[in-house]
């Protein structure tokens, strides 16, 4: 084997541990999303809880945030709108500074819409995907406090 053909094996076996690498961790990704949507169902299945008899209070990130994914539902459809969901779903968790209770009824609101935003991801025409949006967006006036929300 001369120099050159020592090269190319070696190039070659690189790439195929790179390829393989990049590939597990591709799956290994796909797969903690699927748990990640799993857990977020789960959370739109948990009984939320009124404030004594009364809807909790908002912050001003929930409010926003909740109000420009009501917005996208009106106006945008498909991946479009799963993509705003899930930005404004990031940005509500990163944001929003709740009662323990009043977040744990949260996350039953965020489960809905993250579950709907992976459905609408996987197919844009999905109705189910977009019911689950909607239904979220119904349900959290009956929960929450947000001044000036109309259904």
């Amino acid at each position: 084997m001369n120099k050159h053909q020592i090269i190319i094996i070696v190039g070659v076996l690189a790439l195929g541990i790179v390829g393989g690498i990049a590939e597990w961790t591709h799956l290994h990704e796909g797969e903690a999303h699927m748990h990640e949507a799993d857990a977020h169902e789960a959370h739109g299945a948990v009984s939320m809880e009124l404030n004594a008899g009364k809807r909790w209070e908002t912050d001003e990130p929930l409010r926003l945030g909740m109000q420009r994914i009501r917005d996208a539902a009106a106006q945008q459809q498909g991946v479009a709108l799963a993509s705003t969901t899930k930005e404004q779903v990031s940005y509500l968790i990163a944001n929003c500074k709740l009662d323990s209770k009043a977040d744990a009824a949260l996350h039953g609101i965020i489960g809905q819409l993250l579950t709907g935003a992976d459905m609408l991801s996987k197919n844009p025409e999905s109705s189910e995907g977009m019911e689950k949006i909607r239904h979220a967006l119904h349900q959290y006036p009956d929960y929450f406090n947000h001044p000036g929300w109309q259904r």
